[in-house]
């Protein structure tokens, strides 16, 4: 698969963008959490700030994604968001800790038009028998970082400060854009998609995912895997100081162990990729992290609650190279980018709504039942996935 010249220019590009990511998003954390005293309602508006404009832009990206060319709309978008930590770096100096937000809006926001375009070079360069391999390594690599990313974006905050680890992201970002150039000039966009109205375009895609079975049973799935960890995501701070006892900064060595085990999944999914459909690994993913969801938020062991992160990560790759899969493979590459941004904002819409109540939850709650509210739906959303065991359903 790496000798594939797509596979592996989007790959070195994706390390960038991920040690830039992770960079940033554990250097904005830790300052938040310094400067607020642990305050959950703050600290739950970094993941807003990630995750909103995904809900907002995911349709309208998909759609240009399906008319623009796929490695222009790459290259410009890490340029963009480049630009916009720069400028962030800048405002910083104004002393509210708020414009902190400002460089993650925007490069979440730009990621909606470049995302979707990675996967149309992906259905147009890479062979259907190695889509899902291709799948497993990109989460392979995202698990990679889930170890190194909290371990560097925390030495770097620590050590060097904020401005520091903005302006290593900006680099990152940069170094992206000029990989990603190295790609072979774009195919033509044919006259014909170029005359079309975009809100037209919008609807027809919208109307292709809702009379495939497939891609509308996987929406419903969508929707309560959304929330359940929504209302969860922002918790994992709390269960490091108030259930483990430990102090905030043990936060990165759950998140290591865990992206440890994501990487260990993700080999093994490759080795298996060809012989087991993505709907069963979605939904023996979504059971596993149900049963180990509940299991975290019960959890005052440390010892018990790094091998639970062990189990979780071992299966996430399963639900991630699932959903990218059945994508994929049910989806004409015409509608690729507009169906991506109709599904994405199901579930990320769901998520900013449990991301925005897990703060007064947790406050009126306490931790285990909200991590039980989780698991119960992410039961649900494997229970919703059994259409999809009939071929008929995929053959829609």
């Amino acid at each position: 698969m790496l000798s594939n010249r797509y596979v592996r220019t989007i790959l070195i590009s994706r390390v960038l963008l991920q040690l830039g990511i992770w960079i940033r998003n554990f250097a904005i954390l830790l300052y938040v959490a310094e400067v607020t005293q642990n305050n959950p309602q703050y600290i739950s508006l970094i993941s807003v700030a990630e995750y909103a404009p995904i809900f907002v832009f995911a349709i309208i990206g998909g759609t240009f994604a399906d008319r623009w060319q796929p490695k222009r709309t790459m290259v410009g978008c890490d340029w963009l968001s480049a630009v916009s930590i720069l400028l962030v770096l800048f405002a910083l100096h104004s002393g509210s800790w708020l414009v902190l937000l400002l460089g993650t809006l925007v490069s979440a926001s730009l990621s909606q038009f470049s995302q979707p375009s990675a996967m149309k070079l992906y259905k147009n360069h890479v062979s259907a028998e190695h889509l899902q391999s291709v799948m497993a390594m990109n989460q392979s690599l995202i698990a990679i970082f889930m170890v190194l990313g909290p371990m560097i974006g925390t030495f770097i905050y620590l050590h060097y400060g904020m401005q520091v680890s903005l302006i290593v992201t900006f680099v990152t970002f940069c170094g992206s854009a000029l990989v990603l150039s190295s790609l072979p000039r774009d195919q033509q966009e044919s006259q014909a998609t170029a005359n079309t109205h975009l809100l037209n375009e919008m609807m027809a895609g919208i109307r292709y995912l809702w009379t495939n079975q497939a891609l509308r049973t996987l929406s419903a799935t969508f929707a309560v895997t959304g929330l359940a960890a929504g209302i969860i995501q922002p918790l994992a701070l709390f269960i490091t100081v108030e259930n483990l006892g430990q102090d905030k900064q043990f936060l990165q060595w759950l998140l290591m162990v865990n992206g440890a085990a994501m990487l260990l999944g993700g080999i093994l999914i490759m080795g298996i990729a060809k012989k087991v459909k993505p709907q069963l690994l979605l939904a023996v993913g979504l059971l596993v992290t149900a049963c180990s969801t509940v299991a975290i938020g019960a959890s005052h062991s440390t010892v018990l609650t790094i091998m639970l992160q062990v189990i979780s990560g071992l299966f996430y790759p399963c639900i991630q190279v699932g959903i990218q899969t059945m994508i994929m493979k049910n989806t004409e590459g015409a509608f690729l980018g507009r169906v991506s941004g109709a599904i994405m904002p199901i579930f990320m819409g769901m998520m900013v709504i449990g991301m925005s109540s897990s703060g007064y939850l947790k406050n009126g709650l306490t931790l285990f039942p909200v991590y039980l509210i989780s698991g119960v739906l992410l039961v649900m959303g494997a229970l919703f996935l059994s259409p999809l065991r009939q071929p008929k359903s995929l053959a829609n």
